[in-house]
């Protein structure tokens, strides 16, 4: 057994010692036979939530009437779930009730897809009633049981679905595909929140360029908050670098621009993504637009800072099919030339020109440091006290 598997191996252990089964199960189990880096670990047991309570001296109780609780192993937390049953969806998201089983099998097959519903024991065997081994072998999401039925009971399944074949470079079933087609509709139950996040993994993944042509092909997009109209441009966007991008700000920087969205803020909104990260891609887009235009100088470059003049330059490079990292290499060494970063970087403020000045406090005095910090950007004034306040009073600003 491999970490991070050793440390919650105890829980199993502790439960296989009071008479209960107990496996690692999800996303966890599938990541370890993809070889990819292990997130969270899930573990799932024929005992009752109050049973698993009683057994561990630090434990959460997160949900304990769809029977998870949380495991405190050396303050690392596992979520241990009782083995379940889910009945009528009434949300299109979660089960109206559940009930507590004690078969491993029964509690795999509510599973949204095959390859998550492995599960492994304490010596590394897996359980695979449903062959997700072999989906993982071959590349193939598709549903445990009946497509139609798996997203009826979570319309989310399908966003999920388009996801990890961003993420893996998996392809979706056949049936899960035409499943996906004939059930999007239900996706307007599923709050934006919930849309949103998963979108997000979309654009942010290895393979961004094949999810954003499946949410087309499956026409999932229509669901989604303002794209309606934008199939074309959507069709478009599997052409560019999208696993160059590094981070959410990017990541939809270049969708706007490509999509070529004029009111950004109220674009955004709709997708209900924090205020910080909107003023952000905001800024992003505005500034790219001005490169577009206008080229780099220290204006753009010294309005932007550093962080955002990366990002810029990276989409701009991405849009340009040129080198991204020479690019910003470049951009940097022009940024780190400029004689100021901030107007905090002046070796003067406002309380200086009103010493200097027989004047009252007033417009004058902003207006006056722009004037000072401008000259002093394009390298036209001396960052010096001493030659500022030459300046000032040649210019008669006393």
């Amino acid at each position: 057994m491999q970490e991070p598997f050793i440390k919650p191996l105890s829980i199993l252990a502790t439960l296989h010692e009071n008479g209960y089964e107990a496996y690692f199960v999800g996303g966890a189990v599938r990541d370890l036979l993809l070889n990819r880096p292990i997130g969270d670990i899930d573990i799932a047991t024929s005992a009752l939530p109050e049973e698993v309570m009683s057994l561990f001296p630090r434990t959460v109780d997160v949900g304990i009437e769809h029977g998870t609780v949380i495991v405190l192993i050396e303050n690392i937390p596992y979520e241990v779930t009782t083995f379940r049953i889910e009945e009528e969806y009434e949300d299109y998201r979660r089960p109206s009730s559940v009930s507590f089983i004690k078969s491993l099998t029964e509690d795999l097959k509510r599973r949204d897809f095959t390859m998550n519903a492995i599960a492994m024991d304490g010596l590394g065997r897996m359980i695979d009633p449903f062959n997700g081994k072999e989906a993982i072998k071959n590349g193939v999401i598709e549903t445990v049981g009946n497509p139609n039925e798996r997203f009826y009971e979570d319309a989310l399944r399908m966003m999920r679905g388009i996801r990890f074949v961003s993420q893996l470079n998996f392809s979706l079933s056949a049936l899960t595909e035409e499943a996906i087609k004939t059930n999007g509709y239900l996706l307007r139950k599923i709050s934006v929140e919930r849309l949103t996040k998963e979108f997000e993994k979309i654009i942010l993944a290895h393979n961004t360029s094949e999810g954003l042509s499946l949410l087309v092909k499956t026409n999932i997009f229509k669901y989604l908050p303002n794209l309606s109209v934008y199939r074309d441009a959507l069709n478009e966007m599997h052409l560019f670098r999208w696993n160059l991008l590094k981070d959410k700000s990017e990541a939809w920087s270049l969708f706007l621009v490509l999509l070529n969205i004029s009111d950004i803020k109220g674009f955004l909104k709709d997708w209900k993504l924090p205020n910080k990260l909107i003023v952000s891609i905001d800024k992003n887009v505005k500034g790219l637009r001005k490169v577009q235009e206008n080229g780099w100088s220290v204006e753009i470059l010294y309005e932007l800072g550093f962080d955002h003049s990366r990002q810029v330059e990276t989409i701009r490079s991405i849009l340009s099919s040129e080198d991204v990292e020479n690019n910003i290499n470049k951009i940097k060494q022009q940024y780190l030339l400029l004689p100021i970063k901030t107007r905090n970087d002046l070796v003067i403020s406002g309380n200086d020109l009103l010493l200097w000045s027989d004047r009252e406090p007033g417009p004058w005095v902003s207006k006056s440091l722009s004037e000072i910090e401008n000259y002093v950007l394009r390298n036209e004034l001396q960052n010096d006290e001493a030659k500022i306040k030459e300046w000032f009073f040649r210019c008669n600003r006393k």
